[in-house]
């Protein structure tokens, strides 16, 4: 790469966009800077599933003309972005990671899609991710798996490893994740970027491929604090084509990452949140982290959450009974892979043929959980019983927002393992989405940013940040101050040197 093209790949998605506002950048050079970087870089880190080339260049361009038009362009205007292959987009594919959409085309686009045009960000492309978002590595990929840039033989998190790979990978400025029991967060906290799940409700999931209806959450995916606060006003917002969307105000999530404090603000530590299974590394750095928000000015109030204990099993039970009823739609008569076909077998028949070949091992396990968990003379013991702890965490969440204005915790209880490490052990994989899981199953907002690098492996820890429905601006306010403090302390390591590739 040229050293024009290191540099724009350095800046971050604010600086581009002012940059390009500014002409002294145009679009179509910071989108050649970045699909340079794909090409040189993507074959090993394997971040991207489908790279829109022309697509961008052309968006890129389209943005220059408005400039050049003397048209105002909005705060992300030619800033390129990398999209989580679960969000239909028009006229490009959208596989889900798995075999069964190989080549699927879908003939419109996901409202957040439309958004992101809407605001000329240059989409470049759909990133790996574990299939039908089911898994935290990103090894449950139909097309391989994607390596994480600090050290491309461990996770990069998932299931939007490839979205969080991009960023650290220097391939994208920003990403877009969903995060269904922690998929935006914790590959956030194990490749040192910014990742957010907004309030449920928050960002439409209209084109959005299902997975657990009541827990899926599309978001915004940065590195830095500002960049996830633009990226997340574009996106959010009310779409009657959602019935979940929520009918209100987006939170001034923008304002908050421009003005972070938390001088006099509540902070809660959960003790539920630490123990046996968290590496001493990553607690090391949580616990700086407390000292440091009490340093900026924060109270910090010890919390007992104990309904959090069975958040795990609630979540393995919920989700995977969503999941089964959802993916009841594969079933290869309308769109998709399509196997057996030769004019002598049933429908039924070709359905479960296409559905053995087209569905990977950890989707297969999932839907037999979930119907298992729906079927009759279990579902009050197994599914109802899940739904009663939901409501438990819900309000043990509801009385520490009594007492606190954001809650803090690891964002996962270790650093990035070795690929391969626990792919025969899904108990051990379940448990890398220990800290995440509550939120979702309330509904709540979160953040994961980055707070170091654990001393034993030198590899990036996440701190979380978790603030009451409708309050995500809470996240941006303490996250942008955590991360000042962070980077005027002991630097932004991500930021100052890319990892080696």
């Amino acid at each position: 790469m040229t050293d024009t093209n290191v540099n724009i790949i350095k800046l971050t998605a604010a600086e581009i966009a002012a940059k390009i506002a500014a002409g002294e950048l145009t679009a179509v050079a910071v989108t050649e800077a970045h699909l340079a970087r794909i090409e040189a870089v993507d074959e090993k880190v394997h971040a991207f599933l489908h790279v829109d080339r022309e697509g961008a260049l052309a968006q890129a361009r389209a943005v220059d003309a408005k400039r050049e038009r003397g048209e105002k362009l909005g705060p992300l205007a030619g800033v390129p972005l990398a999209l989580k292959d679960i969000f239909t987009t028009e006229g490009i594919p959208t596989t889900v990671g798995s075999k069964i959409l190989e080549g699927w085309i879908p003939p419109y686009d996901a409202t957040l899609t439309k958004r992101l045009k809407a605001a000329d960000v240059v989409i470049l492309g759909k990133t790996n991710m574990d299939e039908f978002a089911m898994g935290s590595s990103t090894e449950n990929s139909a097309y391989g798996p994607t390596g994480n840039p600090w050290d491309l033989t461990r996770i990069p998190g998932g299931s939007g490893g490839g979205s969080s790979a991009a960023l650290a990978s220097f391939e994208a400025p920003l990403a877009i994740g969903t995060d269904t029991g922690g998929s935006i967060r914790q590959p956030a906290a194990v490749t040192g970027t910014v990742g957010v799940k907004p309030t449920y409700g928050g960002v439409s999931r209209y084109g959005m491929v299902a997975f657990s209806s009541s827990l899926d959450q599309g978001g915004p995916c940065a590195r830095t604090v500002l960049d996830a606060a633009l990226l997340h006003e574009v996106i959010a917002g009310h779409d009657p084509l959602d019935s979940t969307s929520i009918d209100a105000p987006v939170p001034p999530v923008v304002e908050a990452a421009r003005n972070g404090s938390v001088a006099g603000m509540r902070v809660g530590v959960v003790k539920q949140f630490r123990g046996e299974g968290y590496q001493a590394g990553v607690v090391q750095r949580f616990d700086e982290a407390v000292v440091l928000l009490k340093e900026l000015g924060a109270e910090i109030v010890e919390l007992d959450c104990p309904s959090f204990d069975l958040a795990l099993a609630a979540y393995y039970l919920i989700a995977p009974s969503e999941c089964s009823s959802n993916l009841a739609r594969f079933d290869a008569m309308r769109y998709g892979l399509r196997v057996g076909d030769d004019g002598t077998k049933s429908a039924e028949e070709v359905t479960s043929l296409t559905r053995e070949a087209g569905f990977g091992p950890e989707v297969k396990r999932r839907i037999m959980l979930g119907t298992y968990a729906l079927s009759s003379g279990y579902y009050d013991a197994y599914y109802g019983s899940a739904q009663k702890v939901r409501t438990l965490i819900t309000r043990d969440f509801e009385k520490s927002f009594e007492k606190v204005d954001v809650i803090v915790s690891p964002t996962t209880p270790t650093t990035a393992f070795p690929i391969g490490e626990r792919a025969d052990d899904p108990m051990a994989m379940y448990l890398a989405d220990l800290c995440t899981i509550p939120t979702n199953l309330a509904g709540n907002a979160a953040m994961s940013l980055p707070c170091g690098l654990a001393p034993e492996d030198n590899l990036p820890v996440g701190l979380q940040i978790i603030a009451p429905a409708m309050k995500d601006d809470r996240l941006y306010k303490v996250g942008a101050a955590v991360e000042a403090a962070f980077v005027e302390k002991w630097g932004h390591p991500l930021l100052e040197e890319a990892p080696s590739l």
